[in-house]
């Protein structure tokens, strides 16, 4: 294989040729990070590189396999790791000037268990501060930039893995999703996303656990395929999660190959809150007929959903608070002022607050036992819109009527069930645009063999090419 070979080839793949011995891990490190140094100055997907150490433990990895050892499924595998999570050796900033020199000597549970797989890590992508919004963009590194489109955002919160990956600088990165953090960046770069059920994956060791129950750590990749394995690896209980789930007692890459029964299958076009970018419309609308055309039903539904997104805002703050009230208190200036204003909604909050959220959440439960009930799948639009600019906004409105730039991710966030952003085609202007696919409680299985179908039958467009074209596209107005 020629090393530019590696830019856009499976992981899945890439390790099967790393563990056969016909492409060495340090040939596919090398061209993993000359292209991080050409193509990174202008996307700003990684915030931290260790070339040396990467190159170091390619080679180590190299006299293993020479050796005849056996090494995992990811062996070589150039890996970013998102700068939300811990892995040993670097700085974990958050995205926050508060954590700048915060260098860490563990790793996460996630990061840990890609890496006994054989996954090198080679540096920190960008994320938003403390990934609250849905662009990729902070006072500390800067905006991160969408292959496609240099005028665009890759979305958040895993923007900058989602840049490192539709560029073709790594084949591996995590991602983590609280309200959509990895169906969002999968969408807007053509990428797929999957949001675990929750506890799926440890989140761990973390010294103040999460109550709210919303934030998951899963795939986002360039193939179904890999997401199955990517979640083979790294899923399973941590005793240090009181969340995680038991081990899921089978293979989701095994699973992909079983056939797809005949499906009854739910599409939403709004929930009910939001209006949808027509051209966005029309793809979702041609992957939903690739799923008819494989014999499932398909039912509309016109639901309204009780609208969350005002109150995920307000609750999840007390619990941002609550985690940062040491920094909040005495180092306030060092926030960004956005993240300030995020913080300063907890103040307000009381009991009528909870109440409100808490019942609301109840409602949206209710809803989806009843949807799955009576459906297998739940399919809606990922996003309604293309991606905007890298900074901001998010889209408030579309052809002139009033939307919800995120409404369809943050829902499955407060009920648990896995969801997954799956390309569904490209717009006008030449964006992606992606389908959500919504599952059962705890059908990781069903969603990713729905996913692997829809990707059979209708191929994800390809990513953009080469380091030359993206470097062109500086040049788009």
């Amino acid at each position: 294989m020629d090393a530019s070979d590696f830019d856009f080839a499976p992981a899945h793949a890439l390790g099967a040729l790393v563990r056969s011995g016909e492409v060495s891990p340090v040939a596919l490190m090398e061209r993993s990070v000359a292209r991080i140094g050409e193509l990174n100055p202008l996307l700003n997907a990684f915030v931290e590189v260790d070339e040396e150490g990467a190159l170091r433990e390619a080679e180590a990895l190299a006299k293993r396999i020479e050796q005849g050892e056996e090494v995992g499924q990811f062996a070589g595998l150039p890996l970013g790791v998102k700068d939300l999570e811990n892995a040993a050796g670097f700085t974990t900033t958050k995205g926050s000037r508060l954590y700048r020199d915060n260098r860490v000597d563990f790793d996460d549970v996630l990061v840990e268990r890609l890496k006994q797989a054989g996954a090198i890590v080679v540096g920190k992508t960008n994320t938003p501060e403390f990934g609250h919004i849905p662009f990729t963009d902070n006072d500390l590194f800067g905006p991160t930039l969408n292959p496609w489109n240099l005028e665009r955002t890759p979305g958040g919160s895993s923007g900058g893995s989602a840049a490192a990956l539709a560029s073709g600088m790594v084949p591996l990165a995590t991602a983590s999703d609280g309200g959509g953090s990895i169906r969002i960046p999968a969408c807007y770069t053509g990428l797929y996303g999957l949001k675990p059920s929750h506890g799926r994956v440890p989140i761990a060791p973390r010294p103040m656990p999460s109550w709210l129950s919303l934030s998951v750590y899963g795939p986002l990749t360039r193939c179904v395929h890999d997401a199955a394995l990517y979640l083979d690896v790294v899923a399973g209980p941590d005793p240090a999660d009181p969340e995680s789930l038991p081990a899921p007692g089978l293979s989701y890459v095994a699973a992909l190959e079983e056939p797809l029964p005949k499906l009854r299958i739910a599409f939403n076009e709004t929930l009910g809150v939001t209006r949808v970018q027509r051209d966005v419309l029309r793809e979702v609308r041609a992957a939903l007929d690739a799923f008819a055309a494989m014999g499932h039903e398909i039912v509309e539904t016109s639901d309204t959903i009780p609208e969350m997104g005002g109150w995920w805002a307000r609750v999840s703050a007390f619990q941002s608070l609550g985690l940062e009230w040491d920094n909040y208190s005495t180092r306030h200036d060092e926030f960004t002022e956005r993240y300030v204003r995020q913080l300063d909604r907890a103040l307000d909050a009381g009991p009528e607050d909870f109440q409100e959220f808490l019942r609301r959440r109840g409602e949206l439960v209710a809803w989806t036992t009843r949807v799955f009930d009576e459906f297998d799948l739940l399919l809606t639009p990922a996003l309604p819109t293309e991606a905007f600019g890298p900074s901001g906004p998010i889209p408030s409105e579309i052809e002139g009527e009033p939307a919800n730039g995120i409404a369809y991710t943050y829902p499955f966030n407060f009920t648990g069930h896995p969801a997954a952003s799956v390309p569904a085609g490209l717009t006008d202007a030449g964006l992606p645009c992606g389908l959500q696919i919504v599952g059962p409680r705890h059908r990781d299985d069903l969603v990713l063999q729905a996913s692997y179908a829809l990707e059979q039958a209708r191929p994800f467009p390809a990513l953009p090419g080469s380091g030359a074209s993206i470097l062109e596209r500086r040049q788009q107005p």
